[in-house]
């Protein structure tokens, strides 16, 4: 499946329904939903309304032959793959500071023979913050500043949480987790789950993680004060210049009964995990420009022999993508 950008910005001004979800139709508009991100989280124009602090880079990557065993995609020829790599801070914050316990993300745009796209967006936490697109507009309109205090309502955040507890989730492994030390040395996951179809024809659900291949790396409290709070844009460079920041792309395989339609739930310790290539991150851009400016990363985007779970979390992202970066470009696109 590959959706185009222009057919996704049509959907704009249009309600999103996705598929099913606990046997009930989720319909969200996604003007709504960059509206509510915006004032949730602030506005801050011409930035991503997530993963506002970020940095372009390029790299390749190289299927292997486990990859080719297990879908006929083409970006696992076993040939070098161009791919665009875009590294942020999580939050709509573009002076964000580096040294928190707060998410990293790494979105991935390959670029496949015949025209063909894979677009990524992965996270520094094995699950994400909600399960359906509601619950998330939920979740953001709990949290969203109270007009005369300036701040959110502990009470209303209280009750949301109470009758939503995965949400917390996402929040709770990060602070479980170290400052990491780098862009370059912490693990991002996809986790939706996606099919693979190999040659045959037979198709494989598994939710995929990149690995750094040097192993991950963090910092203690005192390391991480000494930092200060812009230190991972430079330390990129280094590593990438020294040649030491690249992942393995590895799959944990589903089993049947996995739970593939909730990104809230990880798949079950022990699944077996296969390495479908490794990616090489090559050299960085200039911190205002570089090919990852304008790409929205819509996880939709996808080759053949690789298609979407049913996770309406993982459909719904698509639109809101298409609207935030029709608002991007049109404030003047800031990296």
């Amino acid at each position: 499946m590959n959706i185009p950008l222009l057919s996704a910005i049509t959907l704009i001004g249009t309600s999103f329904s996705v598929g099913a979800f606990a046997q009930s139709q989720i319909t969200v508009n996604p003007v709504s939903m960059v509206n509510q991100f915006e004032a949730t989280n602030g506005k801050f124009e011409g930035y991503r309304r997530s993963g506002a602090k970020g940095i372009c880079a390029n790299g390749e990557f190289t299927g292997s032959p486990e990859g080719r065993a297990l879908s006929v995609a083409s970006v696992f020829s076993g040939k070098p793959i161009p791919v665009v790599v875009r590294f942020s801070v999580g939050g709509a914050n573009p002076k964000a500071a580096d040294n928190t316990k707060s998410q990293r993300n790494m979105s991935l745009q390959f670029t496949l023979p015949n025209g063909e796209q894979w677009l990524m967006g992965n996270i520094s936490a094995p699950v994400f913050g909600s399960a359906t697109p509601q619950q998330l507009m939920a979740s953001l309109a709990a949290r969203q500043p109270d007009p005369a205090t300036k701040a959110p309502d502990p009470a209303k955040i209280k009750a949301f949480t109470d009758a939503n507890p995965e949400v917390l989730l996402q929040g709770k492994y990060l602070a479980s987790q170290p400052v990491p030390a780098s862009f370059g040395s912490v693990n991002y996951w996809g986790v939706h789950a996606f099919s693979f179809t190999n040659p045959s024809g037979v198709k494989q659900f598994g939710k995929w993680v990149f690995e750094p291949v040097n192993g991950t790396q963090g910092l203690s409290d005192e390391e991480a004060k000494e930092k200060g709070g812009n230190f991972l844009f430079d330390d990129l460079r280094q590593r990438v210049k020294s040649g030491k920041v690249a992942f393995n792309f590895n799959l944990e395989l589903a089993q049947p009964g996995d739970k593939l339609d909730d990104a809230t739930v990880p798949l079950p310790e022990g699944r077996k995990k296969i390495n479908l290539g490794v990616l090489k991150v090559t050299s960085v851009s200039d911190d205002d420009k570089g090919a990852c400016l304008t790409v929205n990363f819509n996880p939709m985007v996808m080759p053949k022999g690789v298609e979407p779970s049913n996770d309406p979390m993982l459909s719904a992202r698509a639109a809101p993508y298409a609207v935030a970066l029709g608002r991007r470009l049109s404030e003047g696109a800031k990296q």
